[in-house]
């Protein structure tokens, strides 16, 4: 059944023109050099502190790491985090 699932939404990526982290649910990430990075799609914040922020996402988890981050914004699907971002790490579900 999940393989029927991902099978229509990658068709209809390409068939309908449809923006693939809106239909595959995945995460939208736009960065500004280092110091600012813009999440959209997560699931929650699992995790926060100065070095890492650990985010739930549908399949899996997404960890940034670095110096002196802060949330300046967080809504229900959205993140916006600023600090020295030194990498960004993907966990799939197992």
């Amino acid at each position: 059944m999940r393989r029927w699932s991902r099978r229509l939404r990658n068709l209809a990526v390409g068939v309908l023109d449809l923006p693939q982290d809106v239909v595959l649910e995945v995460p939208r990430i736009t960065m500004i050099g280092h110091l600012q990075m813009y999440i959209e799609n997560h699931r929650g914040v699992l995790h926060f502190t100065e070095k890492e922020l650990r985010l739930l996402l549908t399949n899996g988890q997404m960890i940034v790491t670095g110096e002196q981050l802060v949330i300046r914004a967080i809504l229900p699907e959205e993140v916006l985090l600023e600090g020295r971002i030194g990498g960004v790490k993907f966990l799939e579900k197992g």
